[in-house]
């Protein structure tokens, strides 16, 4: 009987060198992740595009020395492949795109409420990541940015509080932003659930 060696195992040896290690990897998820992308493009082309551009950044993760085996290889890859189903959406203009009207909201991620045991987890990550990046901005943006997010207060409403103008606060949500994103690239953080 073969013993079946774990993500991280296989993770660990392909660092190390060894080629078949990611290729095992790809076999004993590729049905899931596929199954998973094609659910959301309903386009079999696209989906192979999505899946094969999912484990390129996965290699390019691995061999720049990226990766925390914090989580699970799995749901990784998953969050990988579900924001790379999103940046096909937005490239194709098939979902609203963010136009510093206000109504963009980076934690719309965290708002699904039927969720398995495995979503749950990656929710709860996600989560935390949010809250330890949003942590990290300077504090007048970081003031606004949970106003307007957790409070769902109006930038009128904000600027009251804050006692800046309007103009003032749509900045600094701006700012906050834009400077989560960076933080987000700079470290190839996935946020998504």
């Amino acid at each position: 009987m073969k013993q079946i060696l774990q993500d991280s195992v296989l993770v660990s040896n392909y660092i190390k060198g060894d080629e078949c290690a990611l290729g095992k990897l790809i076999e004993r998820h590729k049905q899931r992740i596929y199954s998973f992308i094609y659910s959301k493009v309903l386009d079999r082309d696209i989906t192979e595009d999505i899946f094969q551009d999912t484990f390129i950044k996965v290699i390019k993760t691995l061999k720049k020395g990226n990766y925390n085996e914090e989580g699970k290889f799995l749901p990784w890859v998953m969050r990988i492949s579900h924001n790379l189903v999103i940046d096909h959406f937005r490239k194709n203009n098939r979902m609203p795109k963010y136009d510093n009207n206000g109504d963009f909201n980076i934690f719309s991620v965290l708002s699904d409420t039927d969720l398995n045991a495995e979503n749950r987890i990656i929710k709860t990550q996600v989560e935390t990541d949010v809250r330890r990046l949003v942590d990290e901005l300077p504090n007048d943006q970081k003031e606004v940015l949970l106003m307007r997010m957790y409070q769902d207060l109006s930038f009128k409403e904000i600027s009251e509080k804050t006692g800046v103008s309007i103009n003032t606060a749509l900045g600094r949500m701006r700012y906050a932003l834009i400077n989560l994103r960076k933080v987000i690239d700079k470290h190839n953080i996935v946020l998504t659930n």
